[in-house]
């Protein structure tokens, strides 16, 4: 059984933390690696950075006081994007802290060996093994440790600032962009992860006192005193120190304070880098072990995890979990060489956060309600995003495979593991769906409106009369309720060796005269009915261009199963699909008299605006009901069948036939689709084109062929369709 996290943590601790967090390898390590890039323009990438956090900041802050759970960053991604990218922004990011906090204890015992002759990495195993104590310990006794630790180590920054400011040397800064814009952005990309400590108080959101308060302003606040602490520090840094010299050591801080301070003010900047590093690992231990904590409480890691010591009240286990990976990056790692790749990946997340509270935005949630609102709404957003795929450009291949890799294999635990055990979607899927859906609907109720509806009857060589009758009974059905008429054509092919003579009788579209001997027709079926014949060399291109002259709405032809030739030559139906000004409808003519139900089948896509149309004019005329029928696999998730179930009440609406709607579940074989169309009295597909099934016949063609009754394979034209993209959202999200 889990338990709530008590809520300990007031603004001083929300502040340290997040200070904490920020204030680490990101100033006493760094610096001098991005000297080595940008020389004094490093200056302007700390602001850069900095500001480039802002969005990501904001809209955390605003994800956090609607949702102050333990999880953070992992929470807001998972709800908002679903637990895919949950499950890899809860893994990333907790590999990248863990790798951070590591990074920044290897990194700080180099200042410890300038007082101290002591071991590095023996030393770093040591204070890691003491922090995972004291985060067991529990939240308050870290909260108040992380306090002290950012006093101490803010009055040590201080000093340095203030004390080496008169001692700086306007002409090192000479140069300043020397390397030019490539330098400048990728010394901003290296430096960025000096900030991702700034959001990172937002995974213990659950621990704070009045979050709707004190998450904003910590975070906030936090990121605007370290930006300025920053450039202030490495203005100074590179002011009074040769950046020769800042370039080739392990610790720039104390090189600079080398060159201003007295010895009292060395052994100050030493500790507040000790401190510092030991914060940024302590905050980073904090923040990392409620990752996997929060994902076990969403079945996505082992329920073990979420485990709260009824001594302590912290989650030991995740917390275990932390601390064991930490210690082996400690002492296996070459941790700086891979820090590029915990920036990189901080720098996905930071994408991937102002990406969901978009989502969040655009679904218009009761559930969702901030304390506190992101201002510049969505311009700031979507600069985030633009901005960090800019960033990530300059990182460098190495931290792009480790990113790469490090999310393939979160996405291989989540199918591997959680997928099996979630019933869950994010926000953002749901709202494309439904957005994609409404879209769907519009169109539907577009084509339901229509005025008229005319209908093409192409018949060709060896249709009998009585098959002839139920075509033009079908069509005349179809363009009845939107006042159309229906046009009768027999296409007769003569071969290429007719004599010229002969060939110059064949009828054009232009020159076509109806017959007159109609009236009966008309009359019969209560509809405008046109007769006429065409012979030509070519019947593909004779019913093609004598639609598009005719203006029709729809082709209706008699479906001729593959034959053996078509399989690799191409069936001809195939070339006039792909060609037809208008919607093509293939009917499998099987003798019917009276239709109840007219079943419309569809999976994995809405159903197409035509067929619905084409579903409604038939039950109609025939007093029937349409039933509409949406097949699901069996892993379709409680929202997504919600979604379905809004989407047919949304089409029963615009219907003017009686609808009844199913949702069955298959396993998203063609077989089950045959059963389910077994069920039909007359069956009504979408038969969109697809060039493979020029090789072996489609899913639809298999349904009809498998089945009894009369079926009708709407393929709707390109103009009625969704483009290319939103096909793909359409296939994504149905």
């Amino acid at each position: 059984m889990t338990k709530d996290l008590e809520r300990d943590l007031g603004l001083p601790a929300v502040l340290a933390i997040s200070i904490g967090a920020m204030i680490g390898s990101g100033i006493f390590i760094l610096p001098a690696l991005a000297i080595d890039i940008a020389g004094p323009g490093v200056v302007l990438a700390y602001l850069i950075a900095g500001l480039l956090v802002v969005p990501a900041a904001l809209s955390k802050s605003e994800m956090a006081t609607a949702m102050p759970e333990a999880g953070g960053t992992y929470i807001y991604i998972e709800r908002g994007m679903g637990p895919l990218l949950g499950t890899v922004a809860g893994i990333g990011t907790w590999f990248s802290l863990a790798f951070k906090g590591a990074l920044a204890l290897v990194g700080g015992v180099p200042y410890l060996v300038l007082l101290f002759d002591l071991p590095v990495k023996p030393v770093a195993l040591v204070l890691a093994v003491i922090l995972i104590l004291i985060n067991m310990l529990g939240v308050k006794q870290t909260g108040r440790l992380q306090v002290a630790i950012v006093v101490i180590m803010l009055a040590a920054l201080l000093w340095f600032i203030f004390g080496g400011t008169p001692a700086v040397t306007t002409s090192r800064y000479e140069g300043f962009f020397a390397d030019g814009m490539g330098g400048l952005l990728a010394a901003t990309g290296l430096v960025f992860v000096s900030y991702a400590g700034v959001t990172k108080v937002a995974s213990v959101a659950e621990e704070v006192e009045h979050p709707e308060r004190n998450i904003p302003l910590g975070i906030l606040g936090s990121l605007g005193f370290t930006t300025i602490l920053y450039v202030l520090i490495v203005a100074v840094m590179i002011g009074v120190s040769p950046l020769e010299e800042l370039a080739n050591t392990d610790t720039p801080m104390a090189i600079a304070a080398n060159a201003t301070l007295a010895q009292a003010g060395v052994i100050a900047v030493v500790l507040a880098a000790i401190l510092a590093l030991i914060s940024t690992a302590n905050a980073g231990i904090l923040s990392s072990s409620r990752y996997p904590f929060a994902m076990s409480r969403d079945n996505l890691a082992p329920a073990r995890f979420a485990t709260v010591s009824d001594r302590f009240q912290t989650p030991t286990t995740a917390i275990t979990l932390t601390g064991i990976v930490m210690l082996a990056l400690i002492a296996f790692v070459p941790i700086l060489e891979i820090a590029k790749l915990a920036s990189a990946f901080q720098i996905l997340v930071f994408i991937l956060i102002n990406i969901a509270l978009i989502a969040f935005r655009r679904a218009d949630l009761d559930t969702y309600d901030p304390a506190f609102e992101s201002p510049l709404y969505p311009g700031m957003q979507v600069f985030g995003v633009l901005s960090g795929l800019v960033l990530l450009t300059q990182m460098g291949t190495v931290a792009l495979v480790g990113a790469v890799i490090i999310t393939v294999g979160s996405i291989g635990w989540y199918w591997l593991y959680a997928r099996p055990r979630t019933d869950r979607e994010g926000i953002a899927v749901d709202t494309v769906r439904r957005e994609a859906g409404q879209s769907v609907v519009d169109r539907t109720a577009e084509s339901l409106s229509s005025e008229e509806y005319d209908v093409l009857v192409a018949l060709t060589e060896g249709t009998t009369e009585e098959r002839e009758r139920r075509l033009v009974r079908i069509a005349a059905d179809m363009a009845r309720k939107h006042d159309g008429v229906v046009t009768v054509v027999q296409f007769d092919e003569v071969p290429d060796q007719i004599s010229l003579d002969y060939a110059s009788e064949v009828q054009s579209p232009a020159d076509f005269q109806f017959e007159a001997q109609t009236d009966h027709l008309s009359q019969e079926f209560d509809v405008p009915v046109r007769y006429g014949e065409i012979v030509s060399h070519d019947i593909r291109h004779a019913i093609v261009n004598f639609a598009r002259h005719e203006e029709a709405d729809a082709i209706l032809m008699e479906r001729h199963p593959g034959r053996f030739r078509h399989r690799f030559f191409g069936s001809p139906i195939e070339w006039i699909l792909r060609h037809a000004p208008c919607d093509v409808v293939l009917v499998e003519d099987r003798e019917f008299e009276t239709i109840s139900e007219i079943t419309v089948l569809t999976d994995r896509s809405p159903y197409d605006p035509s067929k619905v149309r084409i579903a409604d004019a038939l039950a109609s005329e025939l007093n029937a009901t349409v039933r509409l029928v949406y097949a699901v696999e069996t892993s379709a998730t409680t929202d997504f069948k919600q979604t379905i179930e809004d989407y047919h009440t949304e089409l029963v609406e615009l219907c003017s036939a009686p609808v009844t709607t199913e949702i069955v579940t298959t396993d998203g074989s063609t077989q089950e689709l045959i059963t389910i169309a077994q069920t039909a009295e007359f069956l009504v597909m979408s038969r969109n084109h697809k060039l493979r099934y020029e090789f072996k016949s489609s899913p639809v063609d298999r349904v009809i062929d498998a089945i009894d009754c009369p079926s009708i394979g709407v393929h709707t034209h390109e103009s009625d369709r969704p483009g290319f993209l939103g096909r793909i959202i359409e296939r994504l999200v149905f």
